[in-house]
């Protein structure tokens, strides 16, 4: 495994971005890691909007299955120790270090300032950079993920520039640029 990553929960909660996330982490390039309270906080945004609590409960229980030792526990004695600006996000942090993660995959990057994040070895990424690196090791893997998740709509079918619409709003800017390029021919 090269490098392990831990997800924080707000690029868990776009659902497009989510599967993205978790289909290129299937993929082995790195370890994807979460918490359930990481999931928890996702269950959280998620009941903003009507969902049927079965069906939130089953993509929970999917998420854990689709990537092997994805939940990271016993990180709970280190919460204390951590000075965030959010002292609501050192559980990530925590977990990244009980994780050995060397990056932590956030849209709130100012929760998570390098200075406090370098002792650890640990980075924050935004999802754009992340995917943009991940593009840079094997742009056609992270190709086929996108293409399969646009396989795997049916109602309503999705086509490609669907997901990669989606993605965008989900501030993978250029990650979409690049994707709309089509993988490499090498």
């Amino acid at each position: 495994m090269a490098f392990v990553v831990v997800y924080d929960a707000c690029v868990l909660y776009p659902n497009t971005l989510r599967d993205l996330l978790v289909r290129v982490g299937q993929r082995r390039l790195f370890q994807a890691k979460w918490t359930d309270q990481i999931l928890d906080e996702v269950d959280t945004a998620l009941a903003r909007i009507p969902l049927d609590p079965e069906k939130m409960a089953a993509r929970r229980k999917l998420m854990n299955a689709a990537i092997r030792d994805c939940l990271v526990t016993g990180y709970e004695p280190i919460i204390d120790g951590l000075v965030l600006p959010d002292p609501d996000d050192r559980h990530v942090l925590a977990a990244a270090i009980k994780a050995g993660a060397q990056v932590i995959v956030t849209s709130n990057l100012k929760d998570f300032p390098a200075d406090a994040l370098a002792q650890w070895g640990i980075e924050a990424k935004s999802p754009d950079d992340f995917v943009m690196d991940l593009l840079g090791m094997d742009d056609r893997v992270v190709y086929a993920c996108a293409e399969a998740i646009a396989s795997s709509r049916r109602n309503p079918p999705g086509t490609l520039e669907d997901v990669l619409l989606q993605l965008e709003k989900s501030g993978l800017i250029e990650s979409t640029t690049a994707l709309r390029s089509g993988p490499s021919t090498d």
